[in-house]
């Protein structure tokens, strides 16, 4: 596999989550670190915003978070850093070690030339194949190994979620194209 096939895949967002404290006390948060904002009636958690490296955070009390927004996989470390950092300011007791990983890599790749969506559905296996044109544009396919969906557009755009590592997208990718092929 070269590296100029995956030249148009593109990170559009990363998710983490994970436990980074016993508990907290997300009303002291809120009142105590700008970008923090806590709002029960609408949400349970706290939202904390870090903008360089862009971070949106859910801070929960029951110490767990999760983190959105993310576009490079290093900015993970160091968002997460300046969140936990923020924490400790403010007294709040995070663990040494956190246990957040990555849960879903969302990817965009564009195969720059147009799909024939109705031909896919007539040719590959339905069972894993969703498409109601009325209802959204795209066809939604599961792959089974690595477990990832894709989302294929008419225009050859195509979106790959489910992910935990860029290997994961990238092996769905594969099998995607495979079957593809045999149909273009």
């Amino acid at each position: 596999m070269d590296g100029k096939k995956y030249e148009s895949l593109k990170i559009e967002n990363i998710v983490a989550s994970g436990q980074i404290a016993d508990s907290i006390n997300l009303e002291e948060v809120s009142r105590q670190i700008p970008n923090c904002e806590l709002n029960k009636k609408r949400f349970p958690g706290a939202v904390f915003r870090v903008e360089d490296p862009k971070v949106a955070s859910l801070i929960f009390s029951s110490g767990k978070i999760v983190l959105t927004g993310i576009r490079r996989k290093e900015d993970l470390k160091t968002g997460l850093d300046i969140i936990i950092n923020s924490l400790k300011k403010i007294n709040v007791k995070t663990f040494e070690k956190n246990d957040v990983s990555i849960t879903n890599i969302v990817c965009s790749y564009d195969m720059k030339k147009p799909v024939n969506l109705n031909r896919i559905v007539v040719t590959l296996d339905l069972e894993n194949i969703e498409y109601e044109p009325e209802q959204f544009p795209g066809l939604v396919y599961r792959i089974d190994d690595p477990k990832i969906v894709a989302l294929i557009f008419s225009s050859g755009k195509i979106i790959l979620t489910g992910g935990k590592n860029l290997d994961d997208v990238k092996g769905g990718l594969d099998v995607l194209e495979q079957k593809l092929e045999s149909i273009m």
